[in-house]
């Protein structure tokens, strides 16, 4: 009884922990909410901090287009696909919110990619979180202008690949088919001149990774 006891305690301190940002909501931490959301295309009020509700529909509008609960209030799965950690969130944990982004990204690239060549692809992201030339965090790394064709040719906005979830659990607990590459692209439909100066670390599928 006692043991029941302690885990209910623990979890209700989880719980607690937990930071979630509604309507009515203000601060620094709702301020860069509107921020990435105004950076990524999902709103286009004032940056002020106050959680009003063009920022709930913003909120909504980022949650239907990145596979999670739609209900315009950013708890630990939206603030981890926003890239930003709450109190129950650190980096380098597994999180729903994070998971979702990075499948998106997978199956929007990969679709119908070898599965080694989607776990590539995913772990591509991960190098270049790591990496001092790009942004240090998944999502800021997915929406950095230009860095995906997907997020402008309507691939983004496609149905998930059930594959794509697996992929991304996978390169997130570490597995890495592209040996630490941090760019790839399809040598039969690539048209930017310097992609083909990058050194090629492997091939799989359709995609060329490389350092």
């Amino acid at each position: 009884m006692l043991f029941a006891l302690n885990i209910g305690l623990i979890a209700l301190a989880q719980a607690a922990s937990a930071e979630t940002y509604e309507r009515g909501s203000t601060g620094a931490t709702v301020r860069e909410i509107q921020q990435r959301l105004a950076d990524w295309g999902y709103y286009s009020g004032s940056v002020d901090g106050i959680y009003g509700s063009r920022t709930v529909e913003a909120v909504e509008y980022f949650q239907e287009k990145n596979g999670l609960a739609v209900d315009g209030r950013a708890g630990p799965e939206t603030l981890a696909a926003l890239g930003l950690p709450s109190g129950s969130y650190s980096p380098g944990e597994d999180a729903s919110g994070e998971l979702a982004l990075l499948a998106r990204l997978i199956s929007a690239e990969a679709r119908g990619e070898p599965y080694a060549g989607q776990v590539a692809v995913g772990a591509v992201v991960l190098n270049r979180v790591e990496h001092p030339s790009f942004p240090n965090t998944i999502a800021e790394v997915i929406y950095q202008p230009g860095a995906f064709s997907c997020l402008l040719d309507g691939q983004w906005d496609e149905p998930v690949a059930d594959s794509a979830y697996a992929a991304a659990r996978d390169a997130l607990n570490g597995a890495d088919p592209s040996g630490g590459a941090i760019y790839y692209f399809n040598p039969e439909t690539a048209t930017n001149a310097w992609i083909w100066s990058r050194p090629e670390i492997v091939t799989i599928g359709r995609h060329r990774f490389c350092a």
